[in-house]
């Protein structure tokens, strides 16, 4: 009897203290350690689980079943497609808009613009999979309205996420177009805009607006629609601005 008294009393506690599992896009991962820790500061027993990828990957992960109950996008597209299939609860609200860098471990001239993809020094430049990342498909869009993409296409390079974007941008290609989220890192502090970075006019790109949306697998359990209120707070935006964002 006194054994059962305490594997209830173990799992109350873990029912209470709780784990919410969330999808999260990779531009946001930069910005995530920091946001989780903020919420924390509120809700100091319940755990939270990230995966990160790929908006597109993730949104067909929850298409197929996983235990995932809130999603961060990097777009709009995913969670309203999810909304109308209803296997989003909530109408989908945008929690940050993202901007697009130009990043080369290499100093480089970047008072052309985005014209310098066309130089011939550059043999490489990295983007995320358009078909599955919002900012790789932003990245194509600007290229094309600044008239560039055709003359560089065969120069592309494609990563899975934008954050795998940073890695190649590093190291297999001579410039990348990343989130400028990703610059804000601790890690990153040694590249410095106008010599290894700088932002793409964003004239050149629609805005790149993030949703976020609880899941059903979330839904009436109350950890997940905290960290959704969080996430919508002036305590996240604070948070969100700081890596770059505009809210």
């Amino acid at each position: 009897m006194k054994k059962l008294i305490i594997i209830v009393l173990i799992a109350s506690s873990a029912l209470l203290a709780g784990t919410i599992n969330i999808a999260v896009a990779a531009n946001v991962s930069y910005a995530m350690d920091e946001l989780i820790a903020e919420f924390k500061k509120s809700s100091p027993d319940t755990n939270v689980q990230v995966t990160l990828g790929s908006s597109g990957k993730l949104n067909a992960q929850i298409v197929n079943g996983a235990p995932y109950g809130l999603f961060m996008s990097a777009n709009m597209r995913f969670p309203n497609a999810l909304y109308e299939l209803s296997v989003a609860t909530t109408k989908p609200i945008v929690y940050a808009q993202g901007a697009l860098a130009y990043l080369s471990a290499k100093p480089m001239d970047f008072s052309r613009g985005i014209s310098i993809v066309l130089d011939k020094s550059i043999k490489k430049i990295a983007i995320a999979n358009p078909t599955t990342a919002p900012y790789g498909k932003a990245a194509v869009e600007a290229m094309k309205n600044a008239n560039v993409y055709e003359s560089v296409r065969g120069k592309l390079v494609y990563a899975e996420s934008i954050s795998q974007v940073v890695t190649y941008a590093l190291t297999a290609a001579d410039i990348g177009f990343i989130a400028k989220s990703s610059l804000y890192s601790s890690t990153m502090t040694e590249y410095k805009e106008n010599v290894n970075w700088v932002s793409v006019d964003k004239q050149l790109y629609k805005p790149i607006k993030q949703g976020i949306v609880i899941l059903k697998y979330g839904e009436n359990k109350t950890q997940y629609k905290a960290f959704y209120d969080f996430i919508l707070s002036e305590k996240a935006k604070v948070i969100f601005k700081k890596y770059g964002y505009n809210i």
